[in-house]
């Protein structure tokens, strides 16, 4: 029986670190107890502005992965710098996000309909592709029909579907329901065409369990509510009460 994965996103873990400019919390410490908690990847975003992980960092947190047998997953912009850095890494996951630089965290998906951001992740996928041939590519877009068919027509893997209102609805205890019937419509768009079909960002406990009942989405990648919970009860009860929630609800055939 196949049931979806977590990637657990270890950037608050350097976020904390960063607060002090210390040694410690270490993220490869993390990555560790994560993998051999049973997560079944890591995600960190190498920000342009370097607020939480570093470029060190990457390599680090990519031989615990590689030491594990599992994935590193590479969030990063689609700036020249990034896609070098992905190159030289070769992780096994890039995700291409939006950046800007005033924001608190990752504020909605790529915008593929604008045709110039739409032509630079169109270059970041193929240079990418072209010198990493092993690295499979998500886009972390919006669930509209019309931005994943503007992905499919991008030489990439997998979306990764932006929670990010959802969550806040579901927080507000509004209505969710439209969100999970456009969930399943793009899932029928992605599907058809054999890509993955991820979902993150601002997830917690309780707003996946309504997602994992619709049984569409194949991997969450999830880290704030993870870290911010494991400052009371430690990171690996929070990871192994989430892979006990995943693991009710297997995926359909």
């Amino acid at each position: 029986m196949k049931y979806p994965r977590l990637g657990v996103n270890i950037d608050h873990v350097a976020t904390l670190r960063q607060q002090r400019g210390e040694f410690y919390p270490q993220v490869t410490r993390a990555a560790e107890i994560a993998l051999a908690t049973g997560a079944d990847q890591i995600t960190i975003h190498l920000r342009e502005d370097r607020r939480h992980i570093q470029d060190q960092d990457v390599p680090d947190t990519h031989v615990v992965c590689k030491k594990f047998g599992l994935p590193l997953n590479f969030e990063m912009g689609c700036s020249d710098e990034m896609i070098k850095k992905a190159i030289i890494e070769r992780p096994e996951w890039v995700c291409l996000v939006p950046e800007k630089r005033a924001e608190r965290t990752t504020e909605g998906g790529l915008d593929v309909i604008n045709e110039e951001n739409y032509e630079r992740v169109k270059a970041a996928c193929e240079t990418i592709k072209k010198n990493s041939p092993t690295t499979k590519i998500s886009l972390f877009v919006e669930a509209t029909p019309a931005v994943l068919q503007k992905c499919l027509t991008l030489k990439a893997d997998a979306v990764e579907i932006h929670t990010g209102e959802y969550a806040k609805d579901f927080l507000e205890k509004k209505d969710i329901s439209h969100h999970l019937k456009m969930y399943r419509e793009g899932h029928k768009i992605i599907k058809a065409q054999g890509w993955g079909y991820h979902a993150g960002h601002g997830l917690t406990f309780d707003s996946l369990e309504p997602l994992l009942a619709e049984k569409k989405f194949e991997e969450y990648n999830i880290g704030h509510w993870i870290i911010a919970e494991a400052l009371f009860i430690g990171l690996g009860h929070v990871i192994k009460e989430m892979l006990t929630l995943l693991k009710k609800y297997p995926l359909e055939a």
